[in-house]
């Protein structure tokens, strides 16, 4: 392999014009087709075979506008002077009910002056929409033009706010002030590693290109599929970070074989052959692990990871052909505009600080494995409270129309209003009388009722056919209350005589999620780990680095998931992030920094896919500069040291760029994004430190010759796949004395 990406870097140096020219035009047409065309967000939470699924399957037959695919959209009204049952209010209501009937699809409008339509104080009422014959891609489009029909009671200083999260302004989340924090970020880190202005702006300018590109692919795909509105985020978050470092392992590698004298096509060629071929590994294992979450049984979850994984291939493509292009480009220019004072340091010197912590751990490897057990398992210990389950739009920004609908249908309805289940019951013989209802719908509305929680149960309704029943009903608790979960299941343990009872709505979905995720669990981490630690020993053929590297990832992880405990479900800081504490919770200083915020169940499986898949990417590139300096020399414990002294900085800025990125991406209003900020930033600079630093160095020098062996049998039937080519070896002539001599002590 490393044969092969030596001459596509050696070809795209030669030809760095045309590559550059292909590279930016692909950006800008993506991006204008992103533009112009954009294709919809989703957010479907369907799981097919699940309960919720069957509750609106069977929704979807028969009952009417606003049941089946048409949707229903409601708008919250709130008259904050007075009530909504004046006269002059009521007819703003009526002239924006009459505005609302002529959109297209729109095929009833059912006042607030309903029963139930009106909150008890009458100052809060729900303007409801059914829709037939609509497409759902289209729901942010139809949401806003009925938002705007409202304007009448607007003028009367009446609030209107649309009830669905899916409107222009919330739908996708908007990318802009934190990508720019973190590119600033990442261009302020590659200053102080390269001390050259034109090196620096070298991976930020990639990283910018293969985000556009991927960010480009990933919004017309929209028309194809159904793009969840994270994903946006999620490739920008992921691809900035690895589009970066990729290309700053690169340059790095180039400007070393620059300084050792080498001609500059001869330099690119070398670096594509072994820096890149390094690059390929690492892009491998964060896709084979976002691929892996195709066998989570959630639809979503398994769209979200293969569509993060097209910003990780973009990535790995204009790390390994516009780079050596750029490079080819700019000769030795790429040290052109040196900074003063910074970057000054030659190779020998990189080595001293990281190659004198690597002699340091191998003189002491057991009290060093120790320390960092004590250490890892105190950050991961906070992880045994980790708190899963649903998180509403009572957490969202305040500044959003989700936020403020749902805090506004909270005060006037109560908590469960904002997460109302669809209690659908399936009948065993088809019903002809309607009139007088039959006994199997009036025993069911009192069965629903009679559960412990329920708040409201309104009139059954038979479908058209006579073959199934609706109920909706409204919990005492808010959808991310535990309890509401506990609702669900009471309601689908009732039985009623001739029916079979299926409960649909946010909550039963989002509880069927997790379930399902929690049973593909062990099957998507063993797929992950038994993969990744194949590709390693296809790299590195020894069978005891491949798996000690996949274990080593899981230990980064836990890191992770006990920093999210800490400060999600512990609450020690959840403000501190810019999360806004429910309605419902006191306005106190300590109320508005401190305070427990439930976890999606889908995010810690995709959490564990991206980590596991940037975690291997700082091993591989430790590991490929480790057995490089074996291979020269057979002594383990003073490669180690030297591989540590080699990669230690460049490593930890790369890591540097990725945790200034994560931490850039906290600032989103967006919950979710929060909490991917704030794991992947803490696993990064734990994996970057404390494992690549001590844990991984100690272990390898305990396990001696063993780290490299591999069975006979074995050895021949593995593919010649080393991602470091014999002529393209990373070290160069003997390692300092002053190193050898400190390992050796």
């Amino acid at each position: 392999m490393s044969g092969l990406l030596g001459q596509l870097g050696g070809w795209c140096a030669r030809h760095g014009r045309i590559v550059l020219a292909f590279w930016v035009a692909a950006a800008v047409l993506l991006t204008a087709g992103s533009i112009v065309f954009a294709g919809p967000v989703s957010n479907n939470v369907s799981i097919p075979g699940s309960d919720a699924q069957q509750a609106h399957d069977l929704m979807r037959e028969g009952f009417g506008p606003g049941y089946g695919a048409g949707g229903t959209v409601q708008v919250v009204l709130y008259s904050a002077d007075g009530p909504l049952t004046s006269q002059d209010r009521m007819r703003a209501v009526r002239r924006a009910m009459d505005e609302i009937r002529g959109i297209p699809h729109v095929a009833e409008v059912l006042t607030p002056y309903r029963v139930g339509g009106l909150a008890p104080s009458l100052q809060i009422g729900l303007l409801t929409v059914k829709l037939e014959g609509h497409d759902n891609s289209r729901l942010a489009e139809t949401t806003r033009r009925i938002s705007e029909a409202a304007q009448p009671v607007r003028a009367l200083g009446v609030e209107a706010v649309p009830a669905d999260a899916s409107t222009p302004a919330d739908k996708e989340i908007k990318t802009g002030t934190s990508e720019v924090i973190g590119v600033l970020c990442a261009l302020l880190v590659l200053l102080f590693a390269f001390g050259t202005l034109v090196a620096a702006a070298i991976p930020v300018f990639t990283a910018l290109i293969s985000i556009a590109t991927g960010l480009g692919v990933i919004s017309l795909l929209g028309h194809l599929v159904d793009v969840p509105k994270q994903a946006s985020i999620m490739a920008t978050m992921i691809g900035l970070g690895v589009g970066i470092d990729y290309a700053l392992f690169l340059l790095s590698r180039h400007r070393k074989l620059l300084a050792e004298g080498l001609l500059v096509p001869e330099a690119v060629r070398r670096t594509a052959a072994s820096s890149g071929g390094a690059v390929v590994f690492a892009g491998g294992t964060v896709i084979i692990a976002l691929s892996a979450l195709m066998l989570a049984g959630f639809p979503l979850l398994q769209t979200l990871g293969w569509i993060t994984g097209i910003s990780v291939v973009c990535a790995v493509l204009t790390s390994i052909t516009l780079v050596p292009a750029l490079l080819g480009l700019l000769g030795h220019r790429v040290n052109a505009l040196r900074l003063p004072f910074m970057g000054r340091r030659t190779a020998v010197e990189g080595l001293s600080g990281w190659g004198a912590l690597g002699a340091w751990v191998a003189r002491r490897p057991w009290s060093v494995l120790a320390l960092s057990v004590v250490v890892l398992a105190a950050l991961t210990a906070p992880a045994l409270a980790l708190r899963l389950g649903p998180l509403d739009d009572g957490y969202g920004d305040k500044g959003t129309a989700a936020r403020r609908s749902y805090e506004l249908m909270q005060a006037g309805f109560g908590p469960g209003i904002n997460g109302p289940l669809i209690v659908v019951a399936s009948l065993q013989e088809r019903v002809v009388d309607r009139v007088p209802a039959p006994a199997v719908l009036r025993e069911l509305k009192e069965e629903v009722g009679a559960v412990k929680g329920m708040a409201h149960v309104g009139d059954p309704l038979l479908n058209d056919d006579g073959t199934a029943v609706l109920v909706q009903a409204v919990s005492e608790y808010a959808p991310s209350d535990p309890r509401a979960l506990e609702v669900v299941e009471a309601v689908r343990g009732i039985q009623v005589g001739g029916a079979r009872v299926h409960v649909g709505g946010e909550v039963a979905a989002m509880a069927d999620a997790s379930d399902r995720i929690a049973g593909r669990t062990p099957l998507v981490v063993g797929v992950v780990v038994l993969l990744s630690a194949a590709l390693l020993l296809l790299a590195f053929r020894s069978p005891v680095v491949a798996i000690k590297a996949a274990l080593m990832n899981l230990v980064s992880l836990g890191a992770a998931f006990g920093a999210l405990s800490i400060v999600f479900s512990l609450g020690l800081g959840s403000g501190l992030v810019g999360m806004d504490p429910p309605v419902s919770m006191d306005d106190s200083y300590l109320a508005t920094l401190f305070f427990t915020v439930p976890i999606d169940g889908y995010i810690p499986l995709m959490l564990f896919a991206v980590l596991f898949g940037l975690s291997m990417d700082y091993e591989v590139f430790l590991l490929t500069a480790v057995r490089q300096a074996y291979l020269k020399h057979g002594d383990n414990r003073r490669a180690v040291a030297e591989g540590l002294g080699t990669t230690g900085r460049v490593i930890t800025s790369a890591a540097l760029i990725m945790v200034a990125v994560f931490v850039a991406f906290i600032a989103y209003p967006d919950p979710m994004v929060k909490i991917f900020g704030v794991g992947l930033a803490v696993a990064v600079a734990v994996d970057a430190t404390i494992i690549r630093g001590f844990l991984v160095p100690a272990t390898m020098v305990l396990l001696g010759r063993f780290n490299w062996w591999c069975p006979g049998w074995l050895e021949r039937i593995l593919p010649d796949l080393s991602i470091e080519g014999s002529e393209e070896e990373t070290f160069t002539g003997e390692a300092p004395r002053e190193l050898a001599g400190a390992v050796h002590g």
